[in-house]
Formats: structure tokens, C-alpha cells, sequence
């Protein structure tokens, strides 16, 4: 097995991006033709959400599964037995704990939370899109009452 020079994992790792990912793209191009305006990137709400539909106050994350440790407890277990263990397990398990910090804020802000896993996005956008359709009717009818 071909072992990365600290430089080369340095140079890999300063590739990923952290907004237009390739999921970002392809859930806001469906949300376009469906009819959905947003901002992206959006700075003025904590956790700076990938796609805000200000007019019904949803957020939409896309997370990807690694560093928002999906199946968490399956992960862990690998990490531990891979190389740089303790700096892997600190960084995703606190991701995970700013996740559900940022969740907690923007539900008290009065915003609505979405959160999509990259390969849910990347298999089944039709089915991402009626969850922000059913949540946008839910804010519609909130609107009623």
C-alpha cells in the first residue's frame, strides 16, 4: 500500500471543498427547476447552511457521510484502527457535535432544518426535492394557523 507524504495528504485534503461540492450543485440545479429561489452559503445564519429558502425560513445542509460521520458508530470502530485515530475521531465527532449545536440553533430561530447525505442527493434527488416540497407546504400552512 502506497503511504502519502504529509505534504501530498496536505495538498489532498486542502482539495476538498467546502461549498459548490458536486451534491450542493445538483440539489440547487433540481431546486431551480422546480421553481425554488434561494440563497446559497448563506452567512447571516449560524452554520452558514448550503442552501436557504428565505421565504418559507428552511435550511438545507449537505452533508457528506465521512466528515459528518454517518453511521457513527460504524466509523468510529474503523478509525480507530487506522492511522491518526485520535485526530479523525475529534474532528468528526466534533462536526457531529457543531451539527446538532447549529440544529438546535436555527429550530430556535424559528427555521426549519434539513439535512441530506451526499449520497442521498447524488441517488435519489426526486426524493430530496419532496422533502423540501412537504416542508415548505408544512411552513405554508403553519402560516394559517
Amino acid at each position: 500500500m502506497d503511504r502519502l507524504t504529509k505534504e501530498q495528504r496536505h495538498k489532498n485534503m486542502s482539495n476538498i471543498k467546502s461549498k459548490n461540492t458536486k451534491i450542493e450543485i445538483k440539489l440547487r440545479k433540481a431546486l431551480w427547476n422546480r421553481g425554488f429561489r434561494y440563497r446559497k452559503n448563506y452567512t447571516e445564519l449560524p452554520g452558514k447552511p448550503d442552501i436557504v429558502i428565505t421565504k418559507h425560513k428552511i435550511a438545507i445542509f449537505c452533508d457528506s457521510e465521512f466528515f459528518h460521520g454517518k453511521d457513527w458508530d460504524v466509523l468510529k470502530p474503523q478509525l480507530e484502527r487506522g492511522k491518526n485515530p485520535e485526530f479523525w475521531i475529534n474532528k468528526i465527532s466534533g462536526n457531529i457535535n457543531r451539527d446538532q449545536d447549529v440544529n438546535r440553533q436555527l429550530n430556535a430561530l424559528g427555521w426549519t432544518v434539513i439535512r441530506f447525505w451526499g449520497k442521498e442527493i447524488l441517488k435519489d434527488t426526486d426524493q430530496c426535492i419532496k422533502v423540501i416540497e412537504e416542508a415548505v407546504f408544512d411552513n405554508k400552512m403553519a402560516e394559517y394557523y
